[in-house]
């Protein structure tokens, strides 16, 4: 018996302790009967009378004198010891340790009030019942592992309390209270109700019947509201989890505005470890459901986002009422580009809010913050690479270096860098004075040139179309495909009721020019990215079932392919689906050698980002195909369809790929690599795991996989110069192997794009003079420097936004055309199709915070600014930031950083501050009084 071999060990444990040792540990173990010195006056006296009542209740002798009355009322005395004592347990409570010897005999003895003993009798009964308690909570400690003594004399005592209550007895019935046990009881029966719904559900229960499980399906409606009464919601959540009767929280009425944000942000942050689809869904459909609740649609519009659940939309903006809030919303749909129009309204504010969300106010409101921080003047390509600086001198001191000076790559990657730096600012020194520059390019050069200053003139469509314009006309075609590329980034997220990019593109879609069409397909993936216009995709199908031979047709249809994924990104749209899998299944080998035929597996894999099991038909068909493509594709496509899931098995399937070692064909197990950051990105834990990974795969995998190791590093930390992310790259841009080395230095650009990070600028410029005599590589580090310098340090490629909880469709899509051109940058980048670079665009967005009232009019007012904390189901109001710095608006946020309001004068219409946020005057605010 347990309590023996207790005994047993106590004696032993008193006998070689110390005389006088009453702290030591012997005194904390169960102590023998007959060792009472060592106890104080009032604990001798506690366990003498709780004995006594043990006694009473056993009844050994079978006194006569002692009815069930008496009984009731010596376990009454156990009864009230216990609950004082297990109310809060900072240590094990005196009763608990002094009644653990006679656990066993009371378990005798309630194994022995059979039915026949206590029927029709309602003191017996409401004996047991009790007795059934006081055991259920002595189990917590003393019960056998396993066997969940704890909740089967709970259930037991619990079916004699309904009995009671069926006889009419409410007063007795009324002492079946869960929580008067204590948090910790609670807490214990909980984690033995999760192990008993398994154990029926494994002996062949059906869990979506509440038949089965009836009696536990009653302790966890009480459990439940207790847990979120008592501020432990997280372990309320956790146990309708346990038992798939999530929905159940909906119905609790404890649940108002006080406590609504905990539970959500608790559920939201669980979604992320949620494996199975079904149950991802269900937690957010849940958060989704207690926000709608509380009228709070702007935080679940974040959620349908976060779902993809784009049918919602209409029916939060039918049911809000608040014209802030909604502003808000249109707000937020803007950033994350969504394409819906507002129906007409009561108070015909729909033209308003349509102009919001098409984003046409957003480059007016990028300049003023660019004025504001002072930055408008525009930077040259030598401000950035600040050649001066360099030990040799760079450039400067070269004799016979002025041809390298003027070499037509040099040019390429100075339009880049002008381009990329001067974004969105509408004015630059190379391209808007005149057009000088245009002509000191060749072919894909001019082609490039004359379409940055679609990026010049970023979001600004009026001003940009008419600088633009004349370029359409010009007689040299490579000029003329670059103003046509140039109509699709100006437009980028910002929609127009004149549609120029539309109309302007159509007649090169079907006209003879190549690059035209090149171009032109480029052009308007860009500008539609995430808007899935039919009218667009009827434009760019029948280029992608071209079926003319020769690689220019192949390079047609795979950018058009591209830009129709990228138009209906995550819209798993049948019919762009269905036409690029034929299109796949219909190409000659030589097609699908073709080097740009990844970016048709790209499109395809892009249409289903971030839709997990809807990819798998799709996944089948790509499986069929015999060329060695089809398992480019698959894994292309299997990574975006779980892009930001954090799903672990797909990680491993991917690290699965990476073990086999191949020197060629191994395309497939780069984009495995990617896939690994892709699915991980997001989730901290999860991307921690990568990087761990991406170190083995570094030492152990071969050359195909290694090149692909930087390129994921960026993916994982985009916009966020992380210091010791850095520093690998840093180390990787000096490997042997030149693609190695190219593309780390690329991700360092994509990790510190739009950061304006001193560290990065100074590692670019050193890489600079070390690769000075290697173009491909200076290439490269231009174009790091450009990213990194992007909108003078006012932009982020970042896709994720609204405190990290939804990733824009767009955005990662943009950022996978660049990491996917660096896969084999001899044939893209450093090739004729550079421009590709250009659909970064769909990527970048202003990283400002600015607060306005209700008609967008600013107003600046104390922020504080500060590294994000976690504060889920962390207990009080725990600080959300730390190490923060107070800013008066507006101010720049970086990918890490977090912002709350500095004042209590106004409140802010978002929970979020991000971007533009409304504010209000606080009507609570009492402005202090003036000493």
């Amino acid at each position: 018996m347990a309590p023996k071999s207790n005994q047993k060990s106590a004696e032993l444990t008193a006998s070689t302790a110390p005389n006088g040792n009453k702290k030591g540990k012997s005194a904390k173990d169960a102590k023998p009967a007959d060792e009472e010195p060592e106890l104080s006056q009032e604990d001798a006296a506690l366990k003498e009378r709780l004995e006594t009542c043990v006694s009473t209740l056993l009844n050994s002798a079978n006194e006569e004198s002692v009815t069930t009355a008496i009984r009731l009322k010596a376990l009454d005395f156990i009864v009230s010891e216990l609950r004082s004592a297990t109310s809060s347990m900072t240590s094990v409570p005196k009763p608990l340790k002094f009644l653990r010897p006679k656990f066993e005999v009371l378990k005798g003895y309630y194994a022995s009030l059979g039915e026949e003993l206590v029927k029709g009798d309602r003191e017996m009964l409401f004996l047991r019942a009790r007795l059934g308690d006081v055991l259920a909570v002595l189990a917590m400690t003393m019960g056998k592992r396993d066997e969940r003594e704890s909740l089967k004399f709970k259930l037991r005592g619990s079916v004699d309390y309904d009995t009671l209550l069926s006889m009419g007895d409410t007063a007795s019935a009324a002492d079946n209270n869960l929580g008067s046990w204590g948090h910790e009881f609670v807490r214990s029966l909980a984690g033995e109700i999760g192990q008993e719904y398994n154990a029926r559900m494994l002996s062949g229960a059906d869990p979506d019947e509440d038949g089965p499980f009836e009696d536990l399906l009653k302790m966890v409606d009480v459990i439940v509201p207790f847990n979120v009464a008592h501020n432990a919601e997280a372990e309320a959540i956790d146990l309708l989890i346990e038992v798939q009767r999530l929905k159940k929280i909906l119905e609790l009425e404890s649940i108002d505005e006080k406590n609504y944000r905990r539970v959500c942000l608790y559920l939201i942050k669980t979604a992320d470890f949620m494996a199975d689809p079904d149950d991802y869904a269900e937690v957010l459909e849940t958060a989704y459901e207690l926000f709608r609740k509380q009228n709070q649609y702007h935080d679940a519009l974040r959620i349908a986002l976060r779902m993809g659940n784009e049918e919602a939309i209409p029916e939060l903006f039918s049911q809000c009422t608040d014209k802030l809030m909604t502003k808000q919303m249109c707000l937020l749909l803007a950033r994350q580009r969504v394409n819906y129009t507002v129906e007409p309204n009561e108070d015909g504010t729909e033209g308003e809010l349509n102009e919001i969300i098409g984003n046409e106010k957003l480059s007016e409101e990028f300049l003023k913050v660019a004025q504001d921080l002072d930055v408008m003047d525009p930077k040259t390509p030598e401000d950035i690479y600040k050649s001066h600086l360099a030990e040799t001198g760079g450039f400067s001191r070269r004799r016979d270096g002025g041809s390298v000076v003027d070499s037509a790559r040099a040019n390429l990657a100075s339009t880049y860098v002008n381009a990329f730096v001067n974004a969105g600012f509408g004015q630059d020194k190379l391209m808007t004075p005149d057009n000088d520059w245009l002509y000191k390019n060749k072919d894909h050069g001019m082609m490039a040139a004359s379409a940055s200053l679609g990026l010049i003139q970023l979001w600004n469509v009026e001003e940009g179309l008419a600088q633009i314009d004349k370029f359409l006309y010009s007689s040299e075609d490579y000029i003329k495909a670059g103003a046509a590329l140039a109509v699709g980034i100006l437009s980028s997220g910002v929609r127009n009721e004149a549609d120029p990019t539309l109309a302007l593109l159509d007649e090169h879609i079907n006209g003879d020019s190549h690059i035209m069409k090149c171009a032109s397909c480029t052009g308007l993936g860009i500008a539609y990215a995430g808007s899935a216009r039919e009218d667009v995709m009827e434009l760019l199908l029948p280029v992608v079932e071209q079926e003319n031979s020769g690689p220019n047709t192949m390079l047609e249809v795979s950018l058009a392919g591209l830009a129709l994924g990228m138009i209906y990104v995550g819209k798993c749209d049948d019919s762009v689906g269905g036409t690029i899998v034929q299109r796949l299944m219909e190409a000659t080998d030589e097609e699908l050698d073709h080097s740009h035929a990844r970016f048709l597996c790209l499109g395809l894999g892009l249409l289903f980002l971030g839709r997990m099991e809807k990819a798998e038909a799709m996944l089948e068909a790509i499986r069929t195909i015999e060329h060695k493509i089809s398992k480019l594709a698959a894994i292309v496509l299997e990574t975006c369809a779980y892009a930001g899931s954090g799903n672990v098995l797909k990680v491993q399937e991917m690290l699965h790929q990476c073990a086999e070692h191949l020197e060629e064909n191994a395309e497939h197990q780069m984009a495995a690599v990617v896939g690994i950051a892709l699915i991980t990105m997001g989730e901290d834990v999860g991307a921690e795991m990568a990087l761990r990974s991406f170190d083995h795969l570094l030492h152990y995998c071969e050359l195909p996989v290694k090149r692909a190791v930087p390129l994921a590093l960026g993916v994982l930390n985009i916009s966020n110069p992380d210091f010791s992310v850095i520093d690998q790259l840093s180390r990787l841009s000096h490997d042997p192997d030149n693609e190695i080395s190219q593309n780390a230095i690329l991700a360092m650009g994509l990790t510190s794009a739009g950061t304006n990070n001193s560290r990065v600028a100074g590692l670019l410029r050193q890489l600079s003079e070390f690769y000075s005599k290697e173009a491909g590589h200076v290439f490269c580090v231009r174009i790091a420097q450009a990213m990194l310098h992007m909108g003078k340090g006012l932009m982020t490629l970042a896709p994720m936004h609204s405190d990290r909880l939804i990733t824009s469709g767009p955005s990662l899509g943009g950022v996978l055309v660049l990491i996917h051109c660096c896969i084999d940058l001899k044939t893209t980048l450093l090739d004729k199709t550079h421009y590709l670079l250009y659909y970064l665009t769909c990527a970048m967005n202003p990283r400002m915070l600015i607060t306005v009232n209700e008609d967008l009019s600013w107003r600046p007012v104390t922020v504080r600014v500060g590294q994000a904390v976690e504060t889920v189901g962390q207990a009080g109001k725990p600080k959300t930031i730390t190490g923060f710095q107070t800013h008066t608006t507006p101010v720049l946020i970086s990918t890490q950083e977090r912002a709350e309001l500095g004042t209590e004068e106004v409140l802010s219409v978002s929970s979020v501050l991000e971007g533009i946020v409304i504010i209000k005057d606080n009507p609570d605010y009492e402005a202090p009084e003036a000493t």
